[in-house]
């Protein structure tokens, strides 16, 4: 039987005011764009409702992480984007939790002291139509309407989970039609273009990447040469006609590269802007998440809290963090990567980075006919990040499982979604793992 959403929001808003003010709530998210805007609107949902908080951003929620927080005197703890995938540690911690995630659960019943609020139990599609920072935006209505102020965000955290591939919709179209209806936001169809000259905007484009225009200066220079532009020239400053042709150079150099449809059609679409930040939400997801993988975390909460300095701060680690992004995309797309049976993988010298070239590289590099697996060695372990697409998934491609089954066996941990997922595991069962791994996606997908 499937729960009813709005039902298990009214019971963890409940919860919550079932304690005194004077209780500080733990929060713990995940530390991309949607976990960390799922942790600010907690924030400031328990702000406004007159507790105080703590926050963690977590970057791998097994063992080390939890083991931490099970040690701490908590009385209530919130979970966003994460925790149904680490049920079996999370019932053994004596507070009361809520868990709000959309990511594959293990079971559907918990402890009586544990609050699960999955999208997948209540008929709602966690790959594609419900997020971290969506369903914890519900969560905060349920506290108190007027938290409806916060859908900026509950989108923000939409497009970096990269749910408007195939258009927005289900529960999150619900929240982007109710921010437009509310004015919270304007939407305006464009393509994605920002930065202080359009030389730095197509310099710095990661996602979409353009091969042989991102991160290259002689191909942006003969773009300009083209067009009769000069290299200082801003975006704003581009006529109707210089923004048609350049549009046209942009995407036919992604169906030159053999992009897909469902990623082309993301390239000019519906982009929002909110009153808030004072710039489109895609431009705030993509700050959020290089300060969150680059090691910033609490830059990036800030900046959702409010915190204009940090807005200003967050620009520069963005940029250090794409120059190191675009490193690793200039470095595969020159040297290719290695092959398996059912899967390609290639090895990057950090795990926050892993992730994020890995589903740049599966978008813009390579076909669709393999998923994509990034390893980090990192002490004794190897950190795994894999990206798959919407045609494999139909093909019955289920990386959350497959990483779940083989971690379990060799005492690691792993899980995820169907079309994206990860895994921990000792180092010295590398080898072992990617035989299993093959075996497990080869069955998946009938090689």
């Amino acid at each position: 039987m499937k729960n009813n959403i709005s039902k298990q929001f009214q019971k963890a808003a409940d919860k919550i005011r079932s304690f005194p003010k004077d209780t500080r709530i733990r929060v713990i998210s995940h530390y991309d764009t949607d976990g960390i805007t799922a942790a600010a609107i907690i924030c400031k949902a328990l702000l406004n409702a007159g507790y105080d908080f703590h926050v963690t951003l977590m970057r791998n929620p097994f063992d080390k992480g939890l083991e931490r927080v099970s040690k701490e005197e908590n009385k209530v703890i919130i979970f966003s984007d994460m925790g149904s995938g680490q049920i079996e540690t999370i019932e053994k911690m004596k507070s009361e939790i809520i868990i709000i995630d959309h990511h594959q659960f293990i079971k559907e019943k918990t402890r009586d002291n544990v609050l699960q609020i999955n999208a997948n139990l209540c008929g709602i599609n966690g790959n594609y139509e419900a997020c971290g920072a969506s369903l914890s935006y519900s969560f905060a209505k349920a506290l108190d309407k007027k938290n409806i102020e916060l859908a900026p965000l509950a989108i923000t955290g939409m497009i970096g989970d990269k749910q408007y591939i195939g258009g927005i919709r289900g529960y999150n179209k619900n929240i982007v039609d109710e921010a437009k209806e509310n004015n919270l936001v304007s939407e305006n169809i464009k393509i994605k273009l920002y930065g202080n000259t359009l030389f730095d905007a197509l310099y710095y484009s990661i996602d979409p990447y353009y091969s042989k225009i991102s991160g290259n200066k002689e191909g942006i220079l003969k773009i300009f040469e083209k067009l009769k532009l000069k290299e200082d020239i801003k975006i704003d400053e581009l006529d109707l006609e210089q923004k048609k042709k350049l549009q046209s150079i942009l995407l036919l150099t992604l169906i030159k590269k053999g992009c897909e449809k469902n990623i082309l059609d993301t390239i000019i679409r519906p982009r929002y802007k909110s009153k808030i930040f004072d710039c489109e939400l895609e431009r705030l997801s993509d700050l959020i998440d290089s300060c969150g993988k680059g090691k910033a975390r609490g830059v990036a909460l800030s900046i959702l809290l409010g915190d204009k300095e940090s807005f200003e701060e967050g620009k520069k680690i963005e940029k250090n963090f794409k120059d190191e992004v675009l490193d690793e995309l200039l470095r595969l797309e020159k040297d290719g990567f290695k092959d398996k049976k059912s899967y390609r993988y290639f090895y990057t010298k950090d795990s926050s980075l892993g992730g994020v070239i890995g589903g740049i590289a599966n978008n813009y590099l390579i076909d669709k006919e393999k998923p994509l697996i990034s390893i980090v060695r990192k002490n004794d372990e190897i950190h795994v990040s894999c990206r798959g697409n919407q045609y494999l998934v139909k093909k019955g491609l289920d990386l959350g499982d497959a990483m779940k089954k083989a971690s379990i066996k060799l005492n690691g941990h792993g899980g995820g979604h169907a079309i994206a997922a990860g895994a921990t595991i000792d180092s010295k069962n590398e080898d072992e793992f990617l035989k299993i791994i093959d075996d497990i996606l080869s069955k998946q997908m009938g090689i």
